[in-house]
């Protein structure tokens, strides 16, 4: 910084802008408050339907996250200046005291184009003259080293965190310069320490570079210094070289049981990475699709897309990055398998190749593992990648299906259908030598979040928007799938606890169907929709696919938990809802009591019905202690469901209601579904703990009596809350009908999927 700019800098200017931040910042707190309270609340208790349910509610959604984005940001720009401004008033002040005390040693100081120069006084007779001038130019000097730091250092950061995004704003926070400052230096250090050469890193650098990752994974301006400055190649030449124990004997020998906290951390790092807008981070995206197909390493080794995909198993990379990488990924296992004829091979470990991923589920050289578990911390990729194709009509493969006239003729796949139908997966191994779950386990992850809309493992809340038409096309292909091959799921049962809860998130469109409505008759149809309203795009299945489906995923205690509770609170609040005077004219089912409380029942009925067919065939036989896990999957429940019952079992994301109706409305807790849920955990908690199971008939008949007992309580209950007169009559026929789905379920089954079934 030039010494006059200091010396003589009025700061009114730096002043005003600190004071225009600050009420900036007040007002965007105003309308951040309006935004969630007013916009996003009234959006989300609005009766949204159709495409507005989807696209303009999840619109409205985003715009009222970036109201709190811009006031974060707009913090931490005001923060920064803030700062700065003190800090370089506190160096003008140094700056100014250090000049006076050398008049007081009759030493003169006089600008000299950007710098200055100290005069001693010719008269003075001092012996010390000299040095004393030398000691004041080397502490005017250090003020203005110091000073030129806190300006480049806080143009730097607010240069970075403006860059962080091309469209709206980051988010990120920081209280001052220096926790910015800091953040750009760490990374500088922590991307040196990276590149080394790895012979060269020592156990205390790796240690340093573990924590920091650890420590600033999160942090935006951190994350994308990182790797724009570590690069593309750079960052898989680190990986595949640190997880090599010929490399560094040193650092393997005595690190190798923090490789797997290392990787966390740095994926962690690169998700947040990949979120940045810079120039550099555009180049490092396009770098690592790249480089996917091509060996990290001239002489051999890995390929780009093994390394890689081990390093996005944490985070949430941004999205057309996963998708442009997995259209890649794809066609180069296109290419290794002749267009899906016969297996992978490229992706099968070669000698002594070192496993690249070091949690011990698997060795990481099926790259496809990785990739499905990143799809399944971001949905919208997922959605998009499973949809799209994997080979057409057009191209040269051997999938056939049979047209119309019964000719075998070139099929189409979609990502979907080749992952979960068709592809022949690599063998792999887990740190035990025993054969690895995780490719089909984070599949079945994959489709979770591809089909729901949120990631996978974590429960719906009022923001998730309700389905679009294209996780309801992926919703209908699985259900066929599973329904055409039941093996598809029961020969990998540990699949089963997220289809179970895609299942439950799908409940109002599997009622639709197993009312077996022409979807010709559109007056049929339309009183359907009203009897089991959804917002958003309806997942349109066949009754028959959803039975088999049910039947199936009733074979595993937690597919079967989720679905069962799912079920049981969208009963009862649908009772809640129809049973409630106040419903508009335009939304009743009909004006007939009995045929609602009816119809409702009888749809609930069967779909416990048929789970509990699926539940028999589980544990046919003398499997006491199998059975007991059905009731302690239940019973664990509860804890996830806690404060939030319709959005915990998923019902409120499709489960639509009038505004007069608001407890359904969005998915929150009514006091029905509530005292059902309870009901039901309370039960399962006392049977789970009996010494010994129901015999596989008289577990179906208590089936049979729990449902009839929920419905005809939630009946009842719903018609107590809005002070119906004839509220026994209504639990009668809830009673009733429920008794009539289940029994139907039981002989549909026998129709529809007698060979997936044990005479109960």
């Amino acid at each position: 910084m030039d010494f006059e700019a200091l010396h003589s800098a009025n700061f009114k200017l730096l002043d005003d802008t600190v004071t225009d931040w600050t009420s900036m910042l007040t007002k965007l707190k105003e309308l951040e408050k309006d935004a969630r309270e007013g916009l996003r609340g009234k959006a989300i208790k609005a009766n949204w339907a159709g495409y507005n349910a989807t696209v303009s509610r999840e619109f409205i959604g985003k715009t009222a996250g970036e109201f709190d984005d811009a006031q974060k940001q707009a913090k931490s720009i005001r923060d920064i200046l803030q700062d700065t401004r003190d800090e370089l008033k506190t160096q003008q002040r140094l700056l100014k005291e250090a000049i006076e005390r050398g008049r007081g040693k009759q030493l003169n100081v006089k600008a000299e184009g950007s710098g200055f120069r100290v005069d001693g006084n010719p008269d003075s007779k001092s012996s010390t003259g000299q040095k004393d001038a030398n000691d004041l130019r080397d502490e005017l000097e250090g003020i203005l080293k110091e000073a030129t730091r806190i300006d480049t250092s806080a143009s730097e950061a607010l240069k970075a965190l403006v860059d962080l995004t091309d469209y709206g704003f980051s988010g990120a926070v920081y209280k001052d310069r220096d926790s910015a400052d800091a953040a750009i230096k760490k990374a500088a250090r922590l991307a040196a320490l990276a590149g080394k050469n790895p012979e060269d890193l020592t156990v205390k650098e790796f240690d340093e570079l573990n924590a920091g990752l650890k420590e600033y994974s999160g942090d935006e301006i951190f994350a994308e210094h990182f790797a724009s400055t570590l690069k593309a190649k750079g960052t898989l030449e680190f990986w595949t070289d640190i997880t090599d124990p010929y490399k560094n004997r040193d650092v393997y020998s005595e690190r190798r049981e923090q490789l797997d906290d290392l990787q966390k951390n740095l994926s962690l790092t690169l998700a947040t990475a990949s979120q940045a807008d810079t120039p550099e981070m555009s180049q490092w995206r396009v770098d690592m699709t790249n480089l996917g197909s091509q060996p990290v390493h001239k002489n051999g080794g890995p390929m780009g897309f093994q390394v890689m995909s081990n390093l996005m198993r944490w985070g949430n990379f941004e999205d057309r990055f996963l998708t442009d990488y997995g259209s890649a990924l794809m066609d180069t296992e296109k290419k290794h398998t002749s267009n899906g004829r016969h297996g992978a091979a490229v992706w099968s470990p070669m000698g002594m190749d070192p496993d690249l991923n070091r949690t011990g589920t698997d060795s990481g050289h099926d790259p496809m593992i990785g990739f499905l578990k990143a799809l399944s911390n971001s949905p919208d990729a997922a959605t998009d990648f499973f949809n799209d194709d994997f080979v057409t009509k057009d191209e040269d493969h051997d999938f056939k299906t049979k047209n119309k006239d019964g000719k075998e003729v070139k099929d189409e796949l979609s990502n979907f259908d080749y992952l979960f139908e068709e592809r022949d997966w690599p063998p792999e191994m887990d740190d035990k030598g025993e054969d690895s779950s995780s490719g089909r386990n984070n599949l079945a992850l994959a489709l979770e979040a591809a089909t729901t809309g949120h990631p996978a493992g974590e429960l719906p809340t009022i923001d998730t928007p309700p389905h679009n038409a294209e996780q309801t096309k992926l919703m209908e292909s699985l259900v066929h799938s599973i329904s055409d091959d039941n093996e598809r799921l029961t020969k990998y049962g540990y699949m089963s606890d997220s289809i179970g809860q895609i299942a439950s998130e799908y409940l109002p469109d599997i009622n639709r169907a197993t009312t077996d409505t022409d979807p010709e008759d559109k007056e049929a149809r339309a009183r359907i929709e009203k009897l089991f309203p959804i917002a958003g795009s309806e997942a349109v299945m066949d009754h028959r696919d959803v039975s088999r489906f049910l039947l199936t995923v009733g074979q595993d205690p937690e597919g079967y938990a989720a679905v069962e509770v799912g079920q049981k609170a969208y009963m009862a609040n649908l009772m809640d809802y129809h049973l409630n005077p106040d419903l508009p004219a335009d939304h009743r089912y009909t004006e007939n009591k009995q045929l609602l409380v009816s119809e409702i029942a009888h749809a609930s009925g069967e779909v416990s019905g048929t789970l509990n067919v699926g539940r028999q065939e589980a544990v046919a036989g003398p499997a006491d202690e199998a059975d007991k896990k059905y009731e302690q999957s239940v019973a664990q429940w509860k804890n996830g469901i806690s404060g939030g019952v319709g959005t915990g079992i998923g019902v409120g994301v499709s489960f639509i209601a009038s505004p007069v109706v608001g407890a359904a409305v969005g998915g929150g807790a009514s006091t029905v579904s509530s005292m059902i849920l309870e009901e039901l955990f309370q039960d399962a908690e006392g049977k789970a703990k009996d010494e010994a199971g129901a015999k596989m008939g008289e577990n179906w008949e208590n089936g049979q009596d729990s449902n009839l007992k929920y419905t005809r309580n939630a009946a009842e209950a719903a018609a107590k809350a809005h002070h119906l007169p004839d509220s026994g009559d209504i639990a009668e026929w809830a009673r009733t009908g429920a008794r009539d789905g289940y029994l139907s379920a039981g002989t549909y089954a026998d129709q529809v999927a007698p060979e997936l079934q044990t005479e109960i």
